[in-house]
């Protein structure tokens, strides 16, 4: 079998971790018997700068138009994987290439599932104490194109930027129930919506994770205070709840959830929550799973194109240094391969990982090591051959 996967290494650090996330899936596919040709795809800042489609403007550089072309995601879209390296540069206006390129790409291809494994290997160090890989085992599965990331929202000054600022203002006091400062200049507003079929079909995803995983959903929320909107999410999690009657659910609400994560990581299995919270949540996960360095992550559309990445950012400063670590990159081309089918092939590479942690020779800096980003990359590529 040959799978032909397109790759996006990004900025910053995004094309030395790809390098070694794509030495490792090759190992594995060596082994197991597949091949993977990849086609890159030049989705960076260099690149756009180059090609104008990012021009200075003032302090940084924005979007003169469309910063990833209709054209360019029809092409992905034939695949059923992508592999992400990292997107963001420090000469590029926050937001610019987040929305332009990850979120385009999400809502674009409708990955609907955002899926984050928060599992602590063997040898790694957790600043949780006395709880070890038995307690830190479980799924969050974030929501991934409603709640506030859809991009309703603005900003209203009185008689300068919005003639209609007054039914604005208006709007939080009928629509809303909310009186507003009346003497203010200015306000900003942004609105979160979610929607029955994108509630159902993220939960849905998540009690048939369950199914898999044999224990239970827990839903986050935060039904006490914003009841509209997590009022309705809750809704439909007991609705579908209803159609699994051998999976144990429960609620959470986002504030409490994150003093659990700390306390009794081991009551979670599978976490399905909206994605604001899902997004706030993951990266408490990653921090107690041993860092951004170890915490992989997939956009998934089932039925379509799915991409995979790690969750940390661009990390520039670090750019062309070579030190870096790569086992996120690595762990999410692992979900890459289950994803495609490969799942002894994954397999393999999590064993490897989690190898090259506990034996210890061959680690980056912030897993207390000196070895380089390549060197990593190498022995978890030796290792995938010995488990």
């Amino acid at each position: 079998m040959n799978y032909k996967v397109p790759v996006i290494p990004g900025d910053g650090i995004g094309p030395e971790i790809i390098a070694e996330g794509k030495k490792v899936l090759e190992a594995a596919a060596d082994k197991h018997g597949f091949s993977i040709d990849w086609t890159e795809y030049p989705l960076d800042a260099e690149t756009l700068i180059r090609e104008e489609k990012l021009v200075k403007s003032g302090e940084f550089y924005i979007s003169k138009g469309p910063v990833i072309e209709e054209e360019t995601l029809k092409e992905l879209e034939k695949y059923r994987a992508i592999y992400l390296g990292a997107i963001g540069d420090p000469r590029v206006k926050p937001g610019v290439l987040e929305k332009g390129i990850l979120l385009s790409m999400r809502f674009y291809l409708d990955q609907y599932v955002n899926l984050r494994p928060v599992k602590l290997l063997e040898g790694v160090w957790t600043p949780l104490k006395d709880k070890g890989p038995k307690e830190i085992d479980f799924v969050v599965v974030r929501e991934n194109t409603e709640d506030f990331y859809i991009g309703i929202g603005s900003r209203a000054r009185r008689g300068i930027s919005h003639a209609d600022f007054e039914v604005k203002r208006s709007l939080y006091k009928i629509k809303f129930g909310l009186d507003v400062d009346t003497d203010s200049e200015e306000i900003g507003y942004q609105i979160g919506e979610v929607s029955k079929e994108g509630c159902r079909r993220v939960i849905k995803y998540a009690f048939d994770l369950a199914m898999k995983r044999g224990q239970k959903v827990s839903s986050v929320d935060k039904a006490n205070v914003l009841s509209e909107i997590y009022g309705f999410w809750r809704e439909v999690f007991l609705d579908v709840a209803a159609g699994y009657p051998q999976v144990k659910h429960d609620f959470n609400f986002v504030d409490a959830i994150t003093m659990w994560f700390v306390k009794n990581p081991e009551w979670f299995d599978v976490i399905v929550a909206p994605n604001m919270f899902g997004d706030i949540i993951t990266d408490l996960g990653a921090m107690i799973q041993g860092g951004l360095g170890l915490a992989p992550g997939a956009n998934l559309n089932p039925e379509g194109t799915s991409m995979f990445e790690p969750i940390h950012g661009s990390a520039p400063k670090y750019r062309g240094q070579n030190k870096v670590n790569p086992i996120a990159t690595i762990w999410a081309g692992a979900m890459l391969l289950e994803h495609l089918g490969e799942a002894a092939a994954a397999k393999d590479v999590v064993a490897a990982i989690e190898r090259n942690l506990f034996e210890g020779g061959i680690k980056t800096y912030d897993m207390g090591g000196s070895s380089t980003t390549s060197e990593v990359g190498t022995e978890i590529s030796r290792l995938v051959h010995l488990v």
